[in-house]
């Protein structure tokens, strides 16, 4: 390569380089510039969280023993959770079996109840064909009593009538053979015509 080219080419290098220089220096002069307004922002900051530091010291000292004595309790809740689900699977069968047996017990009870049901009716519908049964024949009953009322009070009055008008007929005789062939008035023959009604 000419001396010519080779010189170009290292000065443009050299130009190159104190660019990038320039490049880098306004960089890290933005860098410093965001970081000291990030110092002023973080640093108040800062002065908080050590005060904040500062008063959760005692809490924190405090709140180490409570932490202490947790780890034991949490122990023991683990093992009753555990001592649980033990129980759980344990009885997990048993309940499985009672819940079928109460189930079948259930549907065995309904059966029962429908049954009673069914019988109730049945028992219903007979005491009511009973009950029309002795209905009909109290009626009958009253009927035949009330038939035997009137042939009891035909067969005791037919031998009163017969008697009252054979009297009749007797009163009639001696008072014709008395008071001798006169005419009876007309209020003796309605008294006479009373008695044979």
């Amino acid at each position: 390569m000419p001396d010519d080219v080779f010189r170009i080419v290292i000065t443009v290098a050299v130009v190159l380089a104190c660019l990038a220089f320039l490049v880098q220096a306004g960089i890290a002069i933005a860098l410093y510039r965001v970081a000291s307004r990030m110092q002023k922002k973080v640093f108040p900051l800062v002065d908080r969280a050590d005060a904040l530091v500062k008063e959760a010291a005692p809490v924190v000292t405090k709140i180490g023993p409570v932490i202490d004595r947790t780890g034991p309790a949490i122990d023991s809740v683990q093992a009753i959770l555990a001592k649980t689900d033990k129980i759980v699977a344990e009885l997990q069968p048993r309940i499985k079996e009672i819940s079928t047996e109460a189930a079948a017990i259930a549907k065995s009870s309904r059966r029962q109840v429908e049954r009673i049901g069914e019988l109730l009716e049945d028992a219903g519908s007979r005491a009511k064909e009973r009950l029309e049964q002795i209905d009909h024949s109290v009626d009958n009953t009253v009927e035949h009593l009330e038939q035997a009322g009137d042939v009891m009070k035909r067969a005791v009055l037919r031998p009163v009538r017969e008697v009252n008008g054979l009297a009749a007929g007797i009163s009639a005789a001696v008072s014709t053979l008395v008071h001798g062939s006169r005419r009876p008035s007309v209020a003796s023959a309605t008294q006479d015509e009373e008695m044979f009604i």
